[in-house]
């Protein structure tokens, strides 16, 4: 017995290492036909140790393996012969009790020693006679037995489940087909096309083509997708579209080898040795191409999923209600969506744009036979005038889209092929520059902040054409080596002269188009309430209406980034720039601190609230010493700061937490704001204000970048008291900062001064410059932090006063002496 045991082990032993030597594929070459031949590999492999198994139980005496009653049966992506490097090997194990051959434990045997060789098998075992006890309404269940391929075993009872598969392929057809295209549809919009391209799930990845194949094989039995030549598609069309597949696979196999296990998600860390052991030159140029084919398999799954149910959901008697909704001789349009008849005589492009032009402006949406149909288009060269009337047209987006889909936008609009599927490696965008820029056009359709919305339904048409064609063409530059907002500018006025646009409308755009994210960069990164900041925003542009014109761009740019980009603070911040344009354009000396200043003291004096005050706490509002809180803060908000300051003789507090943390802190004695920063550094601290106010009494407002969790509020408050402990100490991991990181300009305003810190992003960063402040008892009034691409860009203004000018050299020393 011990010697059999031994025997088992060695071969185990054995196996695996010949498994893992098999599986070491980083000397040879990933080719098209690679899924196939691994598949067969593993075939021969599992066979190995099944034959091994019957071996140990059967010795001299093994029967013909169809006189077993086990059957081997391989599902998902192995049964489909499309296994990848380090997929999991999925099967099922059919078989039949019979005592003579105690199946169940020849299994069992089976299915322990392949684990100890190392295979990583997904595993159903089902007894043919309780196969129809399987749940056929879980859909994946069901799936998983459409892609069944008989391995090896008793090919008896693989004919017994042959004729039960039938069964399960016609049962409940309709309800299984409708279950899998909404799933489909949750998998497109959970996995839309990005950066990361997710090769299983994502947009035109290897779901696409296998919904394609369950499709065709519910409704026509085909064994292979390619069986559909010349009945649902051309023999050229699915040509392209294999070798997009056959492309895909080679990148996830490759995907598979460089990271040394299941993967399907390209990340920017592997991009480099993905994109070089596929031979590519570069990433760039290795991202196109996979975008590119990704958009060929959806294209081709969608179109030809939707050309099948057209088939199929045809019934001669809807033929007079079809003729309700006709527009036009076989185009249609129905809840706003047009649709279009496959026998559809193709049309050119110059006639298909004059169609589109000629849509009511109620339509929203073109339908997937509307989308093939234009895919045919009879390519050529398009009369100016009708594109200047598509660009002015006020479904521009959907018309795009629709020109994108069928993979002939290039040929309207030409320089748009040079941001066809162009990636963006900044860390920031999400998405590539075409989809991004569609994306920009879709939110100047859909905006949802309300001062934003009520800025463009005052705009007038041409203000909205403009503003589309801003959306359309603010990227046009990316993708060559000159910086992308001088080339983008001229693309722009080149594309535009050439259809003979206005020469002041085209001046206008090309200047938004060269400054088109600098509102973003000036609210996220400089003193807004800074007079010289906002003149020099200011002029940069003619007037107030090109500063409105960039605000929206603004908003659309941030939200085709991702909505969630578009935070409360982001948009407080662009509301406050605005206003101040707004202010400087009107007059000049309105943003003045001391006019400013002026305004809202006069404001707070006309409040209800203000009138009822007693006289002791009115003359105390103007002697409130920060100029900043006049600046940044509503009248309404000041007078209330200021009732609550004048009970405060020690200090309170505020923990705020909806739509993220902030602490308001109104102190009379000293606060240890290094110790309470660097207590609350495992948090998300994005901006700091601190105001002095009368009778020596300070309010400090710090805000994060999301809301706290219920849990931790307790301890937040415990960490604020312990704050107004002076003899707290906390030892904080100094920063990497290099002396070229800091810049301070010391005639920022009349009484502060600016630091500009931009090093890279480290855990406690502005906690640790807070305590170096703290020590040399200089003032910081407000702070503004803002992480991008794994860098810090803080700017912290600074009271001018004798600690400051006497010391700022040591700090700089300080935090740049490492």
């Amino acid at each position: 017995m011990h010697s059999k045991l031994s025997n088992e082990f060695e071969v185990a032993k054995n196996f695996k290492q010949k498994y893992k030597n098999y599986l070491n594929f980083s000397n040879k070459k990933i080719t098209k036909d690679f899924c196939s031949n691994h598949t067969k590999k593993t075939d021969h492999f599992i066979f190995e140790i099944y034959n091994f198994i019957l071996k140990k139980y059967f010795s001299d005496f093994l029967p013909n393996l169809n006189q077993i009653p086990i059957c081997f049966v391989a599902l998902g992506s192995y049964g489909r012969e499309e296994l990848c490097v380090y997929s999991d090997i999925d099967i099922m194990i059919l078989y039949k009790n019979i005592p003579a051959y105690n199946a169940e434990k020849i299994i069992e045997n089976f299915v322990s020693f392949a684990w100890d060789c190392g295979l990583n098998l997904g595993l159903r075992v089902v007894n043919i006679e309780e196969l129809d006890k399987i749940s056929l309404d879980d859909i994946t269940i069901k799936t998983s037995f459409l892609e069944s391929r008989f391995i090896f075993g008793s090919k008896n009872l693989y004919s017994s489940y042959e004729k039960s598969l039938e069964e399960i392929r016609t049962d409940k057809k309709e309800l299984f087909l409708q279950a899998k295209l909404l799933e489909r549809k949750n998998r497109l919009l959970r996995y839309p096309l990005s950066m990361q391209v997710n090769l299983k799930d994502g947009y035109g990845a290897i779901r696409e083509a296998n919904m394609l194949w369950w499709i065709a094989n519910i409704i026509y039995g085909v064994k292979k997708t390619k069986d559909l030549i010349g009945k649902k598609f051309t023999n050229a069309e699915y040509k392209s579209y294999k070798n997009s597949i056959n492309f895909v696979f080679l990148v996830r196999n490759t995907l598979h080898l460089v990271a040394k296990k299941k993967l399907d998600i390209i990340t920017y860390d592997i991009l480099p040795e993905l994109s070089s052991r596929l031979n590519f030159s570069n990433e760039f140029i290795f991202m196109k191409t996979l975008f590119q084919d990704l958009h060929n398999i959806h294209n081709f799954s969608a179109n030809i999923i939707k050309k099948i149910f057209n088939t199929i959901s045809f019934k001669t008697e809807n033929i007079i209600e079809l003729k309700k909704y006709r527009f036009k001789k076989n185009v249609y349009i129905c809840e706003q969506t047009v649709y279009c008849s496959q026998n559809r005589k193709i049309l050119t492009l110059k006639e298909l744009i004059k169609e589109l032009l000629n849509f009511p402006k109620e339509v929203n949406n073109f339908d997937r036979s509307y989308i093939y149909f234009t895919s045919k288009t009879k390519i050529e060269s398009v009369d100016k005038k009708l594109v200047y009337n598509l660009l002015c047209n006020s479904n521009l987006y959907i018309i795009l889209k629709l020109l994108y889909n069928a993979n002939i936008i290039n040929f309207v609009i030409p320089t748009f092929k040079q941001i066809s599927n162009l990636p963006q490696f900044d860390g920031f965008h999400i998405h590539p520059v075409d989809i991004h820029t569609l994306n920009t056009l879709k939110f100047s359709y859909d905006i949802e902040d309300d001062f934003i919305r009520n800025l463009f339904n005052k705009f007038s048409i041409q203000q909205k054409i403009m503003l589309r064609l801003l959306c359309l063409f603010h990227d046009i530059g990316k993708g060559r080596k000159t910086d992308h907002h001088i080339l983008g500018e001229n693309i722009f006025k080149r594309f535009l002269k050439s259809l003979d646009f206005d020469d002041e409308f085209i001046k206008t755009g090309a200047n938004i188009v060269k400054y088109h994210n600098l509102m973003i960069k000036t609210a996220s990164n400089e003193d807004i309430y800074s007079q010289k900041t906002v003149l020099n925003f200011i002029g940069l542009f003619k007037n107030i209406k090109e500063i409105q014109l960039l605000y929206v761009l603004s908003y659309c740019d941030i939200c085709a980034v991702d909505k969630k980009y578009f935070t409360s603070s982001i948009s407080k911040l662009l509301v406050q720039l605005y206003n101040q344009c707004y202010l400087a354009f009107s007059n000049k000396d309105l943003i003045k601190e001391s006019s400013r200043r002026a305004f809202r003291l006069n404001k707070i004096k006309t409040l209800e609230k203000y009138k009822m005050l007693p006289n002791s706490l009115k003359r105390k509002i103007p002697q409130i010493a920060s100029n900043q809180i006049f600046l940044r803060l509503k009248s309404e908000d000041i007078l209330d700061i200021a009732i609550k300051s004048q009970d405060v003789e020690t200090y309170s507090f505020e923990i705020i937490n909806d739509d993220f943390l902030k602490l308001r802190i109104i102190r009379k004695i000293p606060l240890n704001l290094g110790y309470l920063l660097g207590k609350l550094q495992y948090l998300n601290m994005s901006s700091m204000n601190i105001f002095k106010l009368y009778d020596e009494k300070k309010i400090f407002e710090i805000s994060f970048s999301k809301p706290a969790l219920e849990e931790e509020l307790y301890l937040i408050e415990e960490i604020v008291n312990a704050s107004f402990d002076m003899n707290k100490q906390i030892t904080l991991k100094k920063p990497l900062i290099l002396k070229n990181d800091i810049k301070i300009d010391f005639n920022h305003s009349e009484n502060l001064a600016s630091m500009k810190i931009n090093a890279k992003d480290q855990k406690g960063l502005f906690a640790y410059i807070a305590k170096v402040f703290d020590d040399y008892h200089i003032d910081i009034e407000s702070a503004k932090l803002l992480t991008r691409k794994n860098f810090a860009k803080d700017l912290l203004l600074i009271e001018k006063n004798e600690n400051f000018s006497e010391n700022i050299s040591k700090i700089v020393e300080i935090l740049t002496d490492f």
